[in-house]
């Protein structure tokens, strides 16, 4: 029998405070929370902080799948599996503050705390839509509008706050694969965003909101779309600089 919701439970205060089969952990910059194939016997409840979450292929390929915030869970196949194994690696970006949660505290609050449970069944399907939203973007957009729609996703446009926003320090490596394409291209995105006024890039990253407009409105000069054309030179072949 499923004990009644306590009508005191704060979801607020329970994912805020450690207590029974929970408890407050620090990550620094490049830190794991869990790493792909750990046994998979709890759940992060990010407070503070950036963080990715990336994947690696028997090839050895490693992929960044997605980017966490504070106010997510990381982790939930937890629920699912019961005693399998982590699916990819959870890391920090920036200095983290989660709360880890056991997979027991974690189903014993799912069962008797409906506010809870309400909670976490909003987030997952945010995350969800979120999947999908990017399955579409990596389907059916160019790479330009890929990046500039990451880019907005790390500066959490869409939020109240600042029109301009600074980034969490992130390699052009990591964005070229989120965005399924090479460093080269990103790095011509990148100055081209910064030539356009989209972005201030000069160690941090800079965001305006401005930048909104290549993803919602396709507001980008089509002439130069395209890297420059390299044209043979007769006395032998050019040297180019990336």
């Amino acid at each position: 029998m499923v004990k009644p919701a306590s009508t005191n439970f704060d979801p607020v205060t329970f994912l805020a405070n450690a207590g029974l089969g929970k408890q407050i952990v620090h990550f620094n910059p490049k830190e794991a929370f869990f790493y792909q194939g750990d046994p998979a016997d709890s759940i992060f409840y990010l407070q503070d902080g950036r963080a990715k979450l990336t994947v690696v292929a028997a090839s050895g390929k490693e992929a960044t799948i997605t980017l966490l915030a504070a106010g997510d869970f990381v982790g939930e196949e937890t629920l699912a599996s019961g005693g399998g194994l982590r699916m990819a690696t959870a890391s920090a970006i920036t200095d983290c503050t989660a709360l880890k949660i056991n997979r027991d505290a974690m189903v014993r609050v799912m069962h008797h705390e409906r506010a809870f449970s309400e909670l976490f069944i909003k987030f997952l399907l945010a995350r969800s839509m979120r999947t999908q939203a990017d399955l579409i973007d990596q389907l059916f957009n160019s790479s330009e509008k890929r990046l500039a729609r990451i880019l907005l996703l790390m500066a959490e446009f869409g939020t109240p706050g600042e029109s301009n926003r600074v980034i969490p320090p992130i390699t052009q490596e990591a964005l070229a694969e989120m965005i399924g394409t090479t460093r080269s291209r990103v790095s011509f995105f990148m100055n081209r965003f910064r030539k356009l006024g989209l972005i201030e890039y000069n160690g941090r990253i800079l965001v305006r909101r401005a930048l909104l407009n290549v993803v919602l409105h396709d507001e980008l000069p089509e002439h130069n779309a395209k890297n420059p054309e390299i044209l043979p030179n007769a006395q032998g072949p050019a040297n180019h600089s990336d």
